[in-house]
């Protein structure tokens, strides 16, 4: 399993490389950055999968970031730092859309528990419903059974390698799975350009118009995501 990619942002430097480290020896590939702005340039360039953010920064405070990010629905999970500790700043970090709260000073260890447990309710509702129908034109994919149906009834054939990312892009609900996620999916000699070729394979299977699909959409940068109706 890879390591989950944590985005630390503080404008404390000391603090930075504490965390930095530690995280590091416990599981986590850790980015840091010094303020809001720095922040927005690596998730530019990277992708993560959490962000432990400081409220008390220069310029773009931590709540008016998170608010930001919740704005434009970016889902992130975010575990919000502060030395502030009365109720209505943590009510106002809670408002701003982060998904925790954790008072300086803290121990180490209680974060990094923390952000396990935010790990696994993130996974939790990722998890496919067994009985989920997702709509495709006047197609529905049965994600609990494995099958593709036109609404005559008539069942679409599908190889195992397409209904394993099938599967794979319907539990993601219209987020984008990036290649080397859906290879692994597959598992065995599997590579991105591998995962093109299925890819094209079922668009000609569920798109009206393969050369312009509908459902099956490419993520520019990020892979592939399947959008029911």
């Amino acid at each position: 399993m890879d390591e989950p990619h944590i985005l630390v942002v503080d404008d404390d430097q000391r603090l930075r490389d504490l965390l930095r480290g530690y995280l590091s020896r416990n599981g986590f590939r850790v980015t840091v950055a010094g303020d809001a702005a720095e922040a927005r340039q690596s998730m530019a360039a990277m992708q993560f999968d959490l962000m432990v953010l400081d409220v008390m920064m220069p310029g773009e405070s931590g709540i008016e970031f998170a608010a930001t990010l919740r704005s434009k629905d970016r889902a992130l999970p975010i575990l919000m730092l502060t030395a502030m500790n009365e109720p209505k700043d943590r009510i106002a970090g809670l408002e701003s859309g982060v998904d925790d709260y954790l008072a300086k000073p803290f121990e180490p260890r209680e974060l990094v528990l923390r952000l396990q447990a935010l790990l696994r309710r993130m996974a939790a509702q990722q998890t496919p419903t067994p009985a989920e129908n997702i709509a495709l034109g006047d197609m529905r994919f049965d994600v609990g059974r494995g099958e593709l149906m036109r609404e005559d009834g008539e069942r679409i054939r599908l190889t195992e390698a397409e209904l394993v990312l099938l599967r794979a892009l319907a539990a993601r609900g219209g987020d984008p799975v990036d290649r080397e996620a859906l290879a692994r999916e597959l598992g065995g000699d599997v590579n991105a350009r591998t995962i093109d070729v299925h890819v094209t394979r079922l668009r000609r299977k569920i798109e009206p118009d393969p050369r312009f699909p509908r459902y099956l959409l490419t993520a520019r940068g990020a892979g592939y995501r399947l959008v029911g109706e």
